[in-house]
C-alpha cells in the first residue's frame, strides 16, 4: 500500500542511484532490440563455469521476457573431448579442427544433442523461460557438405553449413527459446560436426537477425593482443577486412565470421568477453557495450 512522507526506520530498498541510472540506460535499447532477432553462438567459460552458466541462462530468460527473438547457438568441443577420452578414442587436431571419423561423429551428437544441448534447456527453463532444443537434423534445420582444414586437410564428416531452413526455429521461437546443438546432415544423410562458429553464423544470416553475438574468452579484439587496455570497442567491416593479415590466432576467424556475416545482412556481430557475469546484457543493454562490435561500412 502506498504511504505519504518518509519514515527513518524503514528498511533501504537497496537500490542507488546508479543501479536506476543503469535501468534507463537500458530503456532505449531494450525497445529497439523489441521482437528483432538476436542469436547467440554460446561457449567458452560461460559455458563451463557453473555461476557463468546460471548468469547465461538469467540472461536469455530476461532477453525473451522482454520480446527478443533470442536464439542460442551452441557446440561442446571439451566436453566430446572428455567422452572420448573415458571411452579410450584417439583425439586429434587438424588446423583446429577435430578430426571426425563415423564413431567420433557418433560420441559427438550423443555429447551435444544428448547432454549438452539438453543441460542447457533444462537451465533456461528453470529461470522461467521455456526453451527447446534442436539440432541441425531437426526439420531439415541445416544442410551441410563436407570440408577441410584451412590447408587442405582431411578431417573426415566436418561439415560446412550451406544451407539453412529456419522453418522449424520460426514456429519454435514464437513461443519457446530455441537452444541448437551444432551437428548437421550432408544430402547422402551422413551425420558431420559443423564448428559452432560458422553455424551461429550461417543462422543469424538465414534469420536476418539484428545482432550475433559470439562468447569467447577473450575480452574481445585487441590492437595489441598483450594488452587488455586496447581493446577495440567499435570497428566497420572495411577496417576489420584491412587489419585481417595481421591478425594471428583464434581472433582471426571469429572477426572474419563478424565480417561475413555483416556483409550477408545482419545489423551487427560482437565478440563478447564471456567470462564477464552477465556479458550478453551489458553487450546489448548499455552504451559501453561489453566487446568488439563490428559494424557495416558506411
Amino acid at each position: 500500500m502506498a504511504t505519504t512522507g518518509s519514515d527513518p526506520a524503514a528498511p533501504s530498498s537497496g537500490i542507488g542511484p546508479r543501479d536506476v541510472a543503469t535501468l534507463l540506460e537500458s530503456l532505449p535499447y531494450i525497445r529497439q532490440f523489441r521482437e528483432r532477432t538476436v542469436v547467440i553462438k554460446y561457449g567458452g567459460a560461460a559455458m563451463t563455469d557453473p555461476e557463468l552458466r546460471e548468469d547465461f541462462a538469467r540472461d536469455v530468460a530476461l532477453l525473451k521476457y522482454v520480446g527478443v527473438n533470442v536464439v542460442v547457438v551452441h557446440g561442446g568441443g571439451p566436453e566430446i573431448t572428455r567422452y572420448m577420452e573415458r571411452l579410450g578414442m584417439p583425439v586429434e587436431f587438424r588446423g583446429g579442427l577435430r578430426v571426425s571419423d563415423a564413431a567420433t561423429v557418433e560420441v559427438a551428437k550423443m555429447v551435444l544433442v544428448g547432454k549438452v544441448n539438453k543441460d542447457i534447456v533444462v537451465r533456461i527453463s528453470r529461470h522461467g523461460q521455456a526453451a527447446v532444443g534442436l539440432c541441425g537434423d531437426d526439420g531439415n534445420l541445416f544442410t551441410v557438405e563436407t570440408t577441410t582444414g584451412p590447408s587442405g586437410e582431411d578431417v573426415g564428416f566436418v561439415g560446412r553449413v550451406t544451407k539453412v531452413d529456419t522453418t522449424v526455429i520460426d514456429h519454435v521461437a514464437q513461443e519457446f527459446v530455441p537452444v541448437i546443438a551444432s551437428v548437421g546432415a550432408d544430402d547422402e544423410g551422413r551425420s558431420h560436426n559443423v564448428n559452432a562458429d560458422e553455424a551461429a553464423a550461417a543462422v543469424a544470416r538465414a534469420l536476418g537477425a539484428t545482432r550475433l553475438i559470439f562468447l569467447t574468452d577473450v575480452a574481445g579484439w585487441l590492437a595489441d593482443a598483450s594488452d587488455p587496455a586496447t581493446l577495440i570497442s567499435q570497428a566497420a567491416t572495411d577496417e576489420v577486412e584491412q587489419a585481417l593479415p595481421s591478425i594471428d590466432g583464434g581472433m582471426r576467424p571469429k572477426l572474419q565470421a563478424c565480417v561475413d556475416a555483416v556483409h550477408s545482412g545482419v545489423g551487427a556481430a560482437s565478440i563478447v568477453d564471456g567470462r564477464r557475469p552477465h556479458s550478453v546484457l551489458l553487450e546489448l543493454f548499455t552504451d559501453d557495450g561489453c566487446g568488439t562490435q563490428i559494424r557495416p561500412a558506411r
